[in-house]
């Protein structure tokens, strides 16, 4: 019975390994290059997948430095319009100190220049006062003078006694 089991099992193992060949066979005929085709497809979208990102990587880091470069150019333009803004605004103050300075130095002259007339003015009218009042208080003592007769004749010895001592 051994003997039997021993063939029998020889003859199982022929069959399996016969079985197992033309399977092979037939998988190879049938089924090893589809699969095969599906593996090499499968790698090929893998890699290419992997270039891909790799591109998008590369494409990243390109956007992300010229970001970073647009980014500063404009840092840069906005610190030299902000410093443009700065000037412009201290030379517009500048001007403007300038401008209420000389206009200040103007009111001033002409207020001194009006001050100046009105005093010309006042003195001129206190000189006319003057001039009047002393007219009328010269014509009142002429007159209070003039009429009594020996103060006339008095006031002429004088006058006359004056001019001869001269």
């Amino acid at each position: 019975m051994e003997k039997l089991l021993e063939q029998f099992s020889l003859g199982l193992f022929v069959w399996q390994l016969v079985l197992f060949i033309g399977l092979l066979l037939l998988l190879r005929k049938f089924a090893w290059k589809p699969i095969l085709n599906a593996v090499e497809k499968r790698e090929e979208g893998i890699k290419g997948a992997l270039e891909a990102a790799e591109a998008a990587k590369k494409e990243m880091q390109n956007v992300t430095a010229d970001s970073e470069k647009l980014l500063k150019e404009a840092r840069a333009e906005r610190d030299a319009l902000l410093k443009e803004a700065r000037e412009i605004k201290e030379s517009i103050i500048s001007e403007a100190k300038e401008h209420a300075q000389v206009e200040g130095d103007k009111m001033i002259k002409q207020a001194q220049a009006t001050i100046e007339a009105e005093k010309k003015a006042a003195v001129a009218d206190i000189k006319a006062q003057v001039a009047n009042l002393s007219l009328e208080i010269a014509e009142k003592v002429i007159k209070e003078e003039l009429s009594n007769k020996d103060k006339q004749l008095k006031l002429v010895d004088d006058m006359l006694g004056n001019i001869k001592l001269n």
